[in-house]
């Protein structure tokens, strides 16, 4: 639950300003940026996983060379139980926030220009052009970034996995890992097969509260005479 309500906000949050950035009229080159910034996506978990776990390592990762030369000591980010789960979500917020930064950049590029240009005229600032214009037409596409963003860390797996095994002390130990130390290294199936029929009722429910959540604020859109 913690890596939920910490990874897919802060996932949320990163995609929707890389993908302001990289729609902005003011960039350039936003072609090359946008491959850079997917590149983590395709690129293979469990590989990245194992680079990332050097970069963390207390002693020779780079991480803490980069901390040492602010004058801040080294730390076991992924040996301390205060750091483990946290250095896990870093991990997952880089490897999947580009994925969501395309579909943000497709939901912004179909908000028609002219309602930009009536704001403009209307005298409307960045900020407030933002939360009374970008905010409400995008609101379908983030329900389904969220949705999507959710899902996807109940089912968080080979990023422990491979880091951490779950340690220290169970600290970044998820729902998909637990069903697969229950099942598979302990052979208590039955614990297992519960775990999983749990996680699927979760994914059931976000599913279908995604749905009606799309519904009703396409309806709201439409009444407001912004659709």
């Amino acid at each position: 639950a913690f890596f939920v309500l910490v990874a897919a906000p802060l996932s949320i949050a990163v995609s929707l300003g890389a993908a302001l950035l990289v729609d902005s009229k003011l960039a350039r080159f936003t072609a090359f940026y946008r491959t850079i910034l997917f590149l983590p996506v395709v690129t293979t978990l469990v590989a990245a996983a194992v680079v990332w776990r050097y970069l963390y390592h207390p002693r020779f990762g780079l991480l803490n060379h980069a901390l040492g030369a602010l004058g801040i000591g080294p730390i076991d980010w992924l040996g301390d139980p205060r750091w483990a789960m946290l250095a896990i979500v870093f991990m997952t917020v880089w490897k999947n926030f580009g994925f969501n930064m395309i579909i943000l950049v497709a939901g912004l590029r179909s908000i028609p220009p002219r309602l930009y240009e009536a704001a403009s005229l209307d005298g409307a600032g960045p900020w407030t052009t933002f939360r009374e214009v970008t905010l409400p037409l995008l609101a379908p596409t983030m329900t389904f970034v969220t949705l999507m963003t959710v899902i996807g860390d109940f089912q968080l797996f080979a990023e422990p996995y491979v880091m951490t095994q779950g340690g220290p002390g169970d600290r970044t130990l998820s729902v998909v890992l637990l069903m697969y130390r229950e099942g598979f290294r302990w052979w208590n199936l039955g614990t297992a097969a519960a775990t999983a029929f749990v996680l699927f009722l979760i994914v059931l429910g976000l599913s279908a509260l995604g749905m009606k959540g799309g519904q009703l604020m396409e309806m709201y859109l439409l009444e407001a005479g912004i659709l």
